[in-house]
């Protein structure tokens, strides 16, 4: 399951700016700090009510800005999602990769203190094993819909990214955070459940089998820095300009400076090649490239070569 509980990881972790006589169980997002997460019962009563009331709302923004698509979950303060939220983020997936103005895919958060805090804890503790057993599984193929979308995904993870929130963001390319604006983790273990959205199997692809699982049966939380280290974050960009910085880099990879279908090709070749015996792999990477090679951006590229100048890719 994907749920996560803060409040469990709390109390048998104890938070270093946290006084003796401080009460973990409450978390005031009136006056919300970046640098370490407080607590929690108010997480859980800042929820949604009800998911019939999730499914009126608009819970992933969509917004496209120079060949990069935004999709941002929006159910602040910390962004968990129901099944309202997972079938419009699916939506959206499905919309950018349609959508051939855009070249690459950004995901990030609403606000400044979390990216996603996973699976909405009121909604699970009111629905039944059914609903949970499908509510995963839906989970699981919008994730995979995700990493096998043939566009570069950017996590732009802007606060805390925990339990389903870091599954989401597993599923994306690349992961850029913005610094010592939150802490990273996979706590199911506090509720007696395991990371049910790909966590299990896509952090043990990151970091490798023995670390996933002392990260995972620990339920702790790392910086980003630590997480940097392990493999888990490709870059921590500072500056209060962290959206800003964000765009300019998934700049990078649309036209006319670079060929976005052969970005999105190299992509789909290591995301599915990984999964399959070497020989296969070849044989994904072998077909990709005949893609491209048909490709008007591989005329373009082989021609500009040729005659020593910058190429203009126009992505088709």
């Amino acid at each position: 399951m994907t749920a996560i509980s803060l409040r469990a990881w709390a109390v048998r972790r104890p938070l270093p700016h946290l006084r003796p006589h401080d009460n973990i169980g409450r978390l005031n997002f009136r006056e919300p700090t970046t640098d370490t997460i407080d607590s929690l019962e108010d997480l859980e009563m800042s929820q949604p009510e009800a998911e019939q009331s999730a499914q009126e709302r608009t819970l992933v923004e969509y917004d496209v800005r120079d060949g990069v698509a935004y999709l941002t979950l929006t159910d602040p303060p910390a962004n968990t999602y129901t099944h309202a939220m997972m079938r419009q983020l699916d939506e959206a997936i499905l919309k950018a990769r349609f959508d051939e103005n855009v070249h690459v895919i950004v995901l990030t958060g609403l606000g400044e203190k979390f990216f996603c805090a996973g699976a909405n804890i009121q909604m699970l503790s009111q629905s039944d094993p059914v609903f949970k057993y499908y509510f995963c599984l839906h989970a699981n193929e919008t994730l995979n819909r995700l990493e096998h979308t043939p566009k570069l995904v950017i996590a732009a993870l802007n606060g805390h990214t925990v339990g389903g929130g870091l599954e989401i963001a597993m599923a994306a390319d690349l992961r850029i955070a913005k610094k010592d604006a939150g802490k990273v983790g996979l706590p199911e273990i506090n509720l007696g459940v395991l990371p049910g959205t790909g966590g299990t199997q896509r952090l043990a692809r990151m970091v490798g089998k023995s670390k996933s699982i002392e990260l995972m049966v620990t339920g702790g939380l790392i910086s980003f820095e630590e997480a940097k280290d392990l493999g888990c974050i490709n870059q921590i960009f500072a500056g209060d300009d962290f959206m800003d910085q964000i765009h300019a880099y998934a700049r990078q990879f649309c036209t006319p400076e670079k060929a976005s279908k052969a970005v999105g090709r190299i992509k789909r070749s290591v995301q599915s090649g990984a999964e399959v015996p070497f020989e296969s792999g070849l044989a994904i990477e072998r077909e990709l490239q005949q893609q491209l090679f048909q490709s008007a951006d591989a005329k373009e590229g082989l021609n500009a070569y040729v005659n020593k100048r910058k190429p203009e890719f126009s992505g088709s």
